[in-house]
């Protein structure tokens, strides 16, 4: 499966490892063209982030192994967008 978009739910120690190493073991990784690493929320002990990667034939288990290598845990998958093409979500009208 050609995955081109993951959005992952990311936390981290406070102190720990800093938000510069978990985005450059993303992008050393096979297939990444881009990433983006968002805080989303801040207690006394953790930090979570929303961790936005596109590339072509993203390799979600090595993925998942640098990011845990850093010290820092994936939580869910909240987006996956795969095939020949990126197709954006549409928000549904109630």
């Amino acid at each position: 499966m050609n995955i081109r978009r993951l959005v992952l739910d990311v936390d981290k120690a406070v102190s720990r490892p800093s938000i510069l190493e978990i985005a450059k073991a993303i992008e050393e990784s096979e297939g990444v063209k881009g990433v983006n690493v968002t805080v989303t929320e801040i207690d006394i002990e953790t930090v979570g982030m929303e961790v936005t990667i596109e590339g072509e034939n993203l390799d979600y288990d090595g993925l998942v192994t640098a990011i845990d290598s850093t010290g820092a845990v994936v939580h869910s998958v909240d987006e996956l967008v795969s095939g020949p093409k990126i197709v954006e979500r549409v928000g549904r009208k109630r």
